[in-house]
């Protein structure tokens, strides 16, 4: 980030609600980007209100059951799906083999989870399993989850919530479309 990209202070960010477009730079954003921040890029934007919702929403109860954020995601994920290979586990988690592998490892070191192998193929045939133990800790857990979820997105009012679920699943779109013919470079 350059000297001429200050951070933005909070107290300075346009009350709630308020949007009239000089302290919006996307109002009238130009198709080059030409006087965007760092800061006002949706992609840091994102990130922090990304790891904002994870701290006041996900880290307190998944902290109440001595989980990381990482952990709870594997098992939600494996409560879905019951079994998964490795590779399609950290593809539906949307996290890195290395953080997989660590999650998988101390779930596994409290009989959360199971990982076998059904054959000759090492790692790429490793199947990973839920337990029983860690379908009732999960089953456990998601009511809370739920609840905190639910708080959080009720902050906005109805229009907001219908605006931001479809702005959400729009943007989610363009993104896997741009994954699929490389039109997006990190």
């Amino acid at each position: 980030m350059s000297q001429d990209e200050p951070l933005p202070n909070p107290s300075a960010l346009p009350p709630e609600g308020v949007d009239d477009g000089a302290s919006n730079p996307w109002a009238d954003l130009a198709p080059d980007g030409a006087g965007l921040a760092v800061h006002d890029f949706l992609t840091t934007m994102f990130s922090h209100t990304s790891n904002g919702l994870r701290r006041a929403i996900t880290l307190p109860y998944a902290n109440r059951f001595e989980l990381t954020v990482s952990e709870w995601r594997i098992l939600s994920v494996l409560a879905h799906a019951g079994s998964l290979p490795f590779a399609e586990l950290v593809e539906l988690a949307a996290a890195d083999k290395a953080q997989v592998s660590r999650a998988l490892r101390l779930l596994g070191d409290r009989g959360l989870v199971e990982m076998q192998t059904p054959g000759p193929r090492g790692r790429k045939g490793l199947i990973c399993l839920m337990t029983e133990a860690g379908q009732a800790l999960y089953q456990e857990i998601m009511p809370l989850a739920r609840r905190s979820q639910a708080q959080m997105i009720l902050t906005l009012s109805r229009d907001e919530r219908r605006v931001l679920y479809t702005v959400l699943g729009k943007l989610r779109r363009q993104c896997g479309a741009a994954d699929a013919d490389g039109s997006i470079d990190a």
